[in-house]
């Protein structure tokens, strides 16, 4: 496994980052294709075995069954020191509107809470999991800020946010003497690129690191014609946003098939090899324990300028979609 830094900080990510939305109790109905509790500890032990030390969950998996599978197995498996924990608050319900609750108090109360799931005393990593339209921005970098003062927190990040907001909040955070987003988790992968057109030039020139999530579009990228899995046939979200632009993700999966075929790996290596060069830990799901080492194995593989290209010409802009276009 190779290492690298989260953006600025001296936190030392594999890169490959453990996506666990995938594990969790699917009785709370949120995904049908979620592991129990059981399975998910042998792919999150797996995952440690091949190097990963990074692993990326939210309080609203599986209603915090996601954070307490890890937090259980990470005690067992790992010493806490050596393990970069992530983990992701959602915006303020409207209940919680309605009550007057702040968005600093929401954020403290979340935190609280996910401590308590994953069993421990402190998150390497805290992600505003998508921008606030309710909340004042200064309301949760204050929660923010009271995390990492605590000590609850190492780093603060964000998720599903346009490079106009990222920038205005990391420039009032260092306004006001608050903790700046680190990280930023949006969607991108080889058939889905439009954080390249303002993101990923904020994020070089600021040193923010990029860790995207929907790596291998929901498996569309690692599989060959005809090929499916539970999750493509019953991850409804996933088909919402990428099926109206299967045909033209089709001539780039077919390119990704290709190269797969020509340098003797898998397709998941060669789309996530691509992804790796662009940014600093893809968040990869993993059902299988095949699925861990095929992003393994990618952060082990080097494409030519030739090959990166050949992916990438046959692209098309393509429109917003899910938390991203609801929000706009």
């Amino acid at each position: 496994m190779k290492y690298t830094y989260l953006g600025g900080t001296g936190i030392r990510v594999s890169r490959i980052c453990m996506g666990c939305m995938g594990f969790g109790d699917a009785s709370f109905g949120q995904h049908s294709w979620t592991l129990c509790e059981e399975d998910s500890r042998k792919i999150i032990r797996h995952g440690l075995e091949k190097g990963v030390n990074f692993f990326d969950t939210a309080i609203v998996y599986q209603g915090g069954s996601s954070e307490q599978y890890l937090g259980r197995a990470l005690r067992d498996f790992a010493r806490r020191e050596d393990v970069v924990v992530a983990t992701k608050f959602p915006p303020r319900s409207r209940t919680e509107i309605e009550q007057g609750k702040s968005g600093k108090q929401h954020v403290m109360d979340s935190l609280d809470r996910s401590l308590s799931n994953l069993g421990m005393n402190y998150v390497d990593l805290y992600i505003c999991h998508m921008w606030d339209y309710k909340t004042p921005i200064y309301e949760i970098l204050e929660g923010l800020s009271e995390a990492v003062k605590s000590g609850k927190a190492r780093s603060v990040g964000i998720s599903n946010c346009y490079a106009y907001q990222l920038a205005k909040a990391n420039a009032l955070a260092r306004q006001e003497g608050f903790p700046e987003f680190v990280s930023v988790q949006g969607h991108y992968n080889l058939i889905f690129r439009e954080e390249e057109r303002e993101m990923a030039r904020l994020c070089r020139e600021e040193n923010i690191a990029m860790t995207p999530y929907s790596a291998l579009a929901g498996g569309r990228l690692s599989k060959r014609p005809g090929e499916t899995s539970k999750r493509l046939e019953e991850d409804e979200y996933a088909r919402f946003k990428y099926d109206k632009t299967a045909e033209q993700d089709g001539v780039i999966i077919a390119r990704v098939m290709e190269l797969a075929e020509k340098r003797g790996v898998s397709m998941t290596e060669i789309a996530l090899a691509w992804l790796i060069g662009k940014t600093t830990s893809p968040v990869v799901g993993a059902t299988k324990l095949s699925h861990v080492d095929g992003a393994v194995a990618a952060a082990e593989l080097t494409l030519t300028a030739e090959e990166n290209a050949y992916l990438e010409e046959a692209y098309i802009p393509h429109r917003l979609v899910g938390v991203m276009a609801e929000n706009k």
